[in-house]
């Protein structure tokens, strides 16, 4: 029933200089040398101190695991044979947006003359997730009602505390940050493909976007692939957080795909109601209060979460992703990547600490 439910799983990494633990150029030199082993796998990014990494098409929730092991272990090694280490954090604890570099490529050129500041101080890594669709009327169908879930979700992935050497407060500041570029956040309902495809129309008539791939919501069904495509998460310290995260979307797509086919449907929420919860998911995590729209009340987000879980249980055994799925319930009691790195900042008062507690869950798991 669900053998369309295919994963595609991106990741974005930080390269660190071993010594001062600040963000570092590697020249494209580690993208590069990956190339000649994993080959389009993996990418250059806007700054010259990211490089981005892509699985294969995967069947199931093994085989992502299987292949973001890999990819993580290759860059790694890659890296390190160059002189350099890498992470995975949303933000980096304290280097500094002015001193980094643009990759030499006229599509980043390009972004910098039309978004100035906005795209220059855009030092972000996040975690991006396809969930493959059988066509893209089913797609825009499960991207509107799957929209209600992007906030707890995205709780749990939150991983970027710090922003140039300061304790922001929120648990997720990857997202204030790029809140500053156009056509971001939680997308509207479209009521067909066909009105969304007309909305794109528009922008590119208008001399808006260029193309499709500049529309940079939290989730959008993909411009050249039938895929949903979940982008609201900050990238996860381990491979378990990634997996368990993909997880969770790959359920979400398939369960409101079963309701679909019993003639059910899930109630659509207004972008604006799902937007506070996504507001509080980015400031507290999962240690705050979401909303419950139906009982129009706060909610601890925890118990919004298990409800979560409850949801999909029907649909994870034939997935296959019981068991990854079960890492939720251990992140709830051991807290997210953001939690962790306030606690390592709380026990030593040290940024670099932070970055070396990044480097260090880097591997786990792969």
């Amino acid at each position: 029933m669900f053998k369309a439910f295919t994963l595609g799983i991106e990741e974005e990494y930080m390269v660190i200089d071993p010594v001062t633990r600040e963000l570092r150029s590697h020249e494209q030199k580690i993208v590069e040398q990956a190339h000649k082993v994993i080959s389009d796998q993996v990418k250059a990014e806007f700054h010259q101190a990211v490089v981005e990494v892509g699985t294969q098409i995967c069947a199931n929730i093994d085989e992502a695991r299987t292949d973001v092991a890999y990819l993580r272990r290759t860059i790694a090694q890659i890296a390190g044979d160059l002189g350099f280490s890498i992470g995975a954090s949303g933000t980096h604890p304290f280097s500094k947006w002015e001193k980094q570099l643009i990759t030499d490529h006229p599509r980043y050129f390009e972004i910098v003359n039309e978004m100035q500041d906005a795209a220059r101080s855009n030092l972000i890594f996040g975690l991006h997730v396809h969930v493959g669709m059988e066509n893209r009327e089913m797609a825009i169908h499960i991207a509107n009602s799957v929209r209600y879930f992007l906030p707890h979700i995205f709780a749990l992935s939150t991983n970027s505390p710090f922003w140039e050497g300061r304790n922001t407060g929120f648990k997720s500041f990857r997202t204030k940050v790029f809140d500053k570029f156009p056509r971001t956040g939680i997308p509207d309902y479209f009521a067909s493909i066909e009105e969304y495809d007309n909305y794109i129309k528009l922008l590119v008539k208008t001399n808006c976007i260029d193309n499709a791939k500049k529309v940079w919501w939290d989730l959008r069904v993909h411009p050249f692939f039938n895929t949903v495509e979940f982008r609201v998460c900050d990238v996860p310290l381990t491979l378990d957080d990634t997996i368990m995260l993909a997880g969770l979307f790959q359920a979400v797509c398939a369960k409101i795909y079963k309701l679909r086919m019993q003639n059910l449907n899930f109630i659509i929420y207004n972008r604006a109601l799902i937007n506070e919860n996504k507001w509080r998911a980015s400031r507290y995590g999962i240690d705050g209060y979401l909303i419950d729209f139906g009982k129009e009340m706060e909610i601890n987000t925890r118990a919004l979460i298990f409800e979560l879980l409850d949801f999909i249980d029907d649909v994870v055994d034939e997935l296959g992703s019981r068991e990854v799925i079960a890492a939720t319930t251990r992140l709830l009691e051991t807290g997210t990547g953001a939690d962790k790195q306030l606690q390592v900042y709380a026990d030593t008062n040290d940024l670099v600490a932070v970055t070396d507690f990044i480097q260090g869950q880097f591997l786990k798991g792969c």
